[in-house]
């Protein structure tokens, strides 16, 4: 297993992220050209047969992992892809391009799938070389407290900034905004902010509808936005003729194109396949841990 380094933080590093300072000049401009994270929107659609998916998810429950789902396997799908792709953790903030420390998952969930339930944000925190029963045993701790009742970080800072009137809410936004900017939000802030992570992913198969193309938020730092749908079949047509039925998983991604060029980022969406397509792979850690560039 690869074992941890500790990065020494510099001047001009967040407490979330490593400025990278070696990047060339074609690749700063595009944060000064597209400044909101809107503006830096690429977005992708894929399908994936899953056959061999469902059969892993059978056996991995079998096994006692009971509740595993596609989240769990997507979630670790993506903290197998930037262990081995470390700019998909990348974010920018201030004009400036960062490696995150580490993988914040940032998740939306409910008590009950009642209408009137309230919706709350979680934010897991993920190690690169998690296997898929880390990813599963620390989304489930979280989604568990969420469940019993307990009040998360977000709930709390939502609950004291609405108190406050329009003016000095939009005033106190401001000063956050100006904060991250300058990499100066407080720690605690940091922590609460489901605006602030490496990923957000929802699963929209689990009500039963297809996956949407989410936009990126231009507050925190939020780069890749993971969408999954319904499960469908979809009939083929055979060489013989024939038509089977087979079954496939849509799902969506949305991407700040500021943190990579689009040839990385098809490197990343090949592998991102590729492990769904032998899902085996995340049973143990990955070989090797790659540094992004100093």
């Amino acid at each position: 297993m690869p074992e941890k380094t500790k990065v020494k933080r510099r001047r001009g590093d967040r407490r979330d992220g490593r400025w990278i300072r070696t990047l060339d000049p074609y690749s700063l401009v595009p944060s000064y050209v597209m400044v909101k994270r809107n503006d830096a929107c690429n977005y992708f659609f894929d399908k994936i047969e899953v056959t061999e998916i469902d059969r892993y998810l059978r056996k991995k429950r079998a096994d006692g992992m009971t509740g595993l789902g596609m989240l769990h396997l997507v979630a670790a799908a993506y903290v197998r892809m930037a262990a081995r792709y470390p700019r998909v953790n990348r974010f920018v903030s201030g004009q400036r391009v960062y490696a995150r420390h580490g993988v914040e998952l940032v998740m939306t969930v409910r008590s009950d799938l009642k209408i009137e339930a309230a919706a709350t944000s979680i934010k897991v925190k993920l190690e690169l070389t998690d296997t898929i029963n880390d990813v599963f045993t620390k989304i489930n701790a979280e989604i568990e407290k969420v469940k019993m009742g307990a009040s998360t970080n977000t709930d709390a800072a939502a609950e004291k900034l609405v108190r406050l009137p329009r003016l000095l809410l939009k005033f106190a936004v401001f000063m956050m905004n100006l904060l991250d900017y300058f990499g100066k939000l407080p720690r605690a802030l940091l922590e609460a902010s489901p605006f602030h992570g490496s990923v957000i992913i929802t699963d929209l198969g689990s009500i039963g509808l297809p996956p949407i193309f989410h936009h990126l938020y231009n507050f925190g730092n939020l780069p890749l936005f993971i969408s999954l749908g319904a499960k469908r079949r979809e009939p083929e047509l055979q060489k013989d003729g024939s038509v089977i039925e087979r079954k496939y998983l849509d799902y969506t991604l949305v991407s700040d194109e500021r943190t990579a060029d689009g040839f990385y980022f098809s490197q990343v969406y090949r592998y991102f396949r590729a492990i769904l397509r032998t899902p085996e792979m995340l049973d143990n850690p990955p070989e090797e841990v790659v540094s992004d560039i100093d």
